[in-house]
C-alpha cells in the first residue's frame, strides 16, 4: 500500500512538471514557421508573407547602381602640360642684343627666371611683360604670349617655358589606398585609373571597394570592379578632385538556426540568400528546418505593389519572403534570390528540437523531483 502510494506521488509529480514545462515555454532562437505564418497579413496579421518564385525574384533583385553624371563623363582628358594655379614655372629669355639687354646685364644676353608660379588667378608676373594669363594654357601658348609682350621693347626675343613641380594640377587621393596622398596630373596618371595605380592600388578588396570622386560640389561613385570593366567610366581627372576609395557599407542580419548569429558586411556588389547562408556557416545541421529560411525585409511601394500583382499600396511595406531548401527548386531560388542592406536572414529550428528540448527538461527535471520525493519520504 505504502509503494503504491510513492509511485502515485512520483506520477503526479512528473505531470505537474511537463504541465509547468509546457505553459513556461522553452529556450529557443526566435519565433517559428507557424507564428511567422499567423503574422500574415492574411490573418490579421502586419507583414506579407510571400513564398519565393522566379516572378518574386525579378521584382526584388534590385542592387545599388552608382556611376558619373555627364558632367564627369564629357570631361576630356588635361593635357599633360595644361599650366593651372599654383604651377611652378622656370621661364627662360634669349635676347638678340649684346650692349644693353632688357633682362640682364651688359653682355648677357641668357636671363632665366626661376620658380615662378602661378597666382591663385591664374597669373605670372614678367619683368617688362607684365601681368599675364597662365592658367589653361599650355608652356607653349604662354611661351607665344611672353614674346609678343617682349618683342615690342627688344628685338627678336626667344622664349621657353617650363612646367616643373607645383600645387597646381593636383588631386587628393585618401581612403583604403595603399599610398594615401596629394598627387600631380602628370602623362601617366590623368583618369581615375591610372592616379589609384599611382596611389599603389587598392587596400581592400576590390569586389567590395567604392570610388567616390568630388569635383567643384558635386559627388560621383563607381563600383571599382564596374571601373575596370566599363574603360566608360574611367574618367578624366580635373585639378581639386577629391578621390575617396571606401568599403561597401551595406550588411545583413543572419538569426535563428544558422553556423553564426551575427551582423554580417557584403563581400560583393550582390549577394544571393544561398551566398548569405554560406557567409555564416550554413545552416545548423542539428538545429536548422530547412523548410522555413525566411528574409525579412521594408519594401518601398513600387517593389511591393510588383511583387503583390498591385498598385494600392503606399509607403514602406513589411514583407517576409520564404524560401524552402528542400523543395525541388528550391536551391536555385536561394540561389537567385537578391540579399539586400538591412535584410534580416532567420532560420526557424525544426520541430523535433523544440520536443528534444521539452524531454530533455521533463527528463532531467522529473529526475530532481524523484529524488525531493524520495528524501521527503525518507528513502
Amino acid at each position: 500500500m505504502k509503494l503504491s502510494a510513492t509511485k502515485g506521488a512520483r506520477i503526479l509529480v512528473l505531470a505537474a512538471l511537463v504541465a509547468s514545462v509546457a505553459a513556461c515555454g522553452l529556450p529557443r532562437s526566435g519565433p517559428n514557421k507557424r507564428e511567422i505564418f499567423a503574422g500574415s497579413v492574411l490573418k490579421q496579421g502586419d507583414a506579407f508573407v510571400v513564398t519565393v518564385n522566379p516572378r518574386v525574384t525579378r521584382a526584388t533583385a534590385v542592387v545599388p547602381s552608382f556611376g558619373f553624371g555627364s558632367d564627369f563623363r564629357n570631361a576630356g582628358v588635361v593635357g599633360s602640360d595644361t599650366i593651372a594655379a599654383g604651377d611652378v614655372l622656370a621661364l627662360t629669355v634669349f635676347e638678340n642684343v649684346r650692349d644693353d639687354p632688357l633682362l640682364g646685364n651688359t653682355g648677357q644676353r641668357v636671363s632665366v627666371l626661376e620658380q615662378v608660379q602661378v597666382d591663385g588667378q591664374g597669373f605670372i608676373f614678367v619683368p617688362y611683360a607684365g601681368k599675364i594669363k597662365a592658367s589653361g594654357q599650355t608652356p607653349d601658348g604662354l611661351r607665344q604670349a611672353i614674346t609678343r609682350k617682349l618683342d615690342t621693347q627688344t628685338p627678336d626675343p626667344q622664349v621657353t617655358v617650363q612646367r616643373v613641380a607645383g600645387d597646381g594640377s593636383t588631386v587628393s587621393v585618401t581612403g583604403a589606398v595603399a599610398a594615401t596622398g596629394v598627387y600631380p596630373i602628370e602623362r601617366p596618371t590623368r583618369t581615375l585609373s591610372t592616379m589609384l595605380a599611382r596611389a599603389g592600388g587598392i587596400a581592400i578588396e576590390p569586389s567590395s571597394a567604392i570610388v567616390r570622386v568630388t569635383r567643384a560640389g558635386r559627388t560621383g561613385k563607381v563600383w571599382l570592379q564596374d571601373l575596370y570593366d566599363n574603360p566608360a567610366l574611367d574618367i578624366a581627372l580635373r585639378a581639386g578632385d577629391q578621390i575617396v576609395v571606401e568599403r561597401d557599407t551595406r550588411n545583413f542580419v543572419a538569426l535563428g538556426a544558422t553556423g553564426a548569429q551575427s551582423l554580417i558586411p557584403f563581400e560583393s556588389q550582390t549577394l544571393s540568400a544561398i551566398e548569405a547562408i554560406a557567409t555564416v556557416g550554413g545552416l545548423n545541421t542539428t538545429l536548422a528546418d530547412p523548410t522555413g529560411v525566411f528574409v525579412f525585409r521594408n519594401e518601398p511601394a513600387e517593389i511591393a505593389n510588383a511583387v503583390l500583382g498591385r498598385n494600392d499600396l503606399r509607403g514602406d511595406q513589411r514583407f517576409v519572403y520564404v524560401l524552402d531548401l528542400t523543395q525541388p527548386t528550391g536551391v536555385f531560388e536561394a540561389r537567385d534570390f537578391v540579399i539586400r542592406d538591412g535584410d534580416t536572414v532567420y532560420v526557424t529550428e525544426a520541430p523535433f528540437v523544440q520536443w528534444q528540448k521539452t524531454l530533455s527538461a521533463v527528463t532531467g527535471t522529473s529526475a530532481a523531483a524523484e529524488s525531493l520525493t524520495s528524501v521527503g519520504s525518507g528513502g
